[in-house]
């Protein structure tokens, strides 16, 4: 099956065919964190489907060249350092270093690059870009001095998010970074200094200033990809007004079309609700990891849904997960128990052809889980054989080049647990069943379950505890 994905800008699923697949790698470019403050696991939802989209691209044979930004000035980067009373640099460095550890809590590949938009080499683009516009009449500095563009002069603004400029009233310019189609204007490309700034600001030909959060990524992305990219995914509320400005921005510049694919992510939605802190219903990956769950648990709970579903991330969403991978890891376990090496079978591509599918996960899924009952009720009839379980192995160990959710390092064994383990491995060899049978129940009020292998006991977290 050709690889088919939902087009953003068409509003139609599309076979993908990259720019030049024979010239070079898949071109891929993703909106990172704002760091403003921590990121929380409804970005990280976002973060997590561009992972499962790379992953299988290369699963499929793609090279791909990703490049994620790290937004390191805009209007709430400023106002955070501002209220903070430490430089900007200072203030946004913690929250890069939190993502990146988050980002490895959650098994998130690293991208190609990470470029900041504080980088000198990004602000001379991004001010090479812009006098680009102002000569091309595309932009223009206005009597507040900061640089806007000329949205009425491009006349493909407002495709990507649909919506017909006729039918909204301009509010002239709007110099925020964030704003609704309410509130449609000219968006600044360079802010000229004000005292709220402090000591954030540039030279520019339009005097001290900096870059609007827009251009920011369209340099970026040019400069590391190039003038003309394959793919470029994001949260659906980056829809508008960041990505129809950067196709304004970038196309204006060059003339060619900017992008290829729009991929866009839904909505996280906690226990139904749109997260917010007044609502005490925002979470970080920290905040999960307090209650007891692990990072594959969370990277399972933000992976099931397909991206373009809203997801609704509950605490009893979290136990299914567990109880997910439970299933998985015991599958694996009794698969090791039988299989010896032999001439490896190529199995089914039933998972993969899922994914082809606008990166159908759910379907992918739902093969995977009825691949484990139907193994599972061939071993419980002792009907596997050495070579098909090894087979099966294989076949897991490709499927989880794409999913990540192996039992690894991040699954820590209280010493407690490991102690009672230990005991009641004691007591079998003296053929103390009681005895066992107690150390059993006492592991499990802990929230462990114990299998008997021919390895030797197996700990694995309890489906039902947190």
């Amino acid at each position: 099956m050709a690889l088919r994905f939902f087009n953003t800008y068409s509003r139609e699923i599309e076979e993908f065919e990259p720019h030049d697949p024979t010239a070079r790698p898949i071109r891929m470019y993703t909106c990172g964190p704002t760091v403003y403050s921590r990121a929380h696991i409804g970005n990280f939802r976002a973060y997590i489907f561009e992972d499962l989209l790379q992953r299988h691209l290369e699963l499929r044979g793609y090279k791909v060249h990703r490049v994620m930004n790290i937004t390191d000035v805009e209007d709430k980067t400023i106002r955070g350092a501002r209220e903070a009373g430490v430089p900007l640099q200072k203030f946004t460095e913690q929250f890069k270093d939190a993502f990146f550890e988050d980002a490895h809590t959650l098994r998130i590949k690293r991208a190609d690059e990470y470029p900041a938009a504080t980088d000198q080499r990004y602000i001379d683009r991004m001010i090479e870009m812009i006098s680009v516009l102002i000569s091309k009449g595309l932009a223009y500095q206005a009597d507040d001095k900061s640089v806007y563009f000329r949205i009425n002069k491009f006349p493909d603004y407002g495709k990507l998010a649909h919506f017909d400029l006729t039918q909204l009233q301009s509010t002239g310019r709007v110099k925020h970074d964030e704003y609704d189609k309410e509130h449609i204007g000219d968006f600044a490309l360079w802010k000229a200094w004000d005292e709220a700034d402090g000591d954030v600001k540039w030279d520019s030909p339009w005097g001290h200033g900096r870059p609007g959060w827009h251009i920011e990524c369209s340099a970026m992305s040019m400069a590391l990809l190039g003038d003309q990219i394959d793919i470029h995914c994001g949260g659906v509320d980056n829809i508008f007004p960041h990505h129809e400005a950067e196709i304004a921005q970038s196309e204006g510049v060059t003339g060619k079309t900017f992008v290829r694919y729009w991929l866009h992510c839904a909505h996280l939605l906690v226990d139904g609700q749109k997260m917010a802190k007044s609502l005490g219903n925002f979470y970080t990956v920290p905040d999960v990891l307090a209650k007891g769950y692990t990072g594959r648990e969370l990277r399972y709970a933000l992976l099931r849904v397909h991206y373009r579903v809203p997801l609704n991330f509950t605490w009893e969403g979290m136990n299914e997960a567990r109880e997910s991978l439970a299933r998985i890891d015991d599958w694996l376990a009794r698969l090791r128990e039988v299989a010896k090496p032999g001439n490896a079978q190529h199995l089914t591509t039933a998972f993969e052809d899922a994914l082809d599918d606008d990166l159908n996960i759910s379907a992918a899924l739902g093969f995977l889980f009825e691949s484990i009952r139907e193994t599972n009720r061939v071993m419980d009839q002792n009907k596997m054989d050495a070579a098909s379980a090894s087979d099966w192995l294989d076949w897991w160990k490709r499927i989880n080049t794409v999913l990540d959710l192996e039992a690894g390092a991040d699954v820590v064994i209280p010493h407690e647990v490991a102690q009672l383990a230990e005991e009641r491995e004691n007591a079998r060899r003296e053929k103390n069943w009681k005895r066992s049978d107690e150390l059993r129940e006492r592991i499990s009020s802990l929230g462990w379950e114990v299998r008997d292998t021919k390895d030797g006991p197996k700990l694995t977290r309890g489906t039902g505890s947190a």
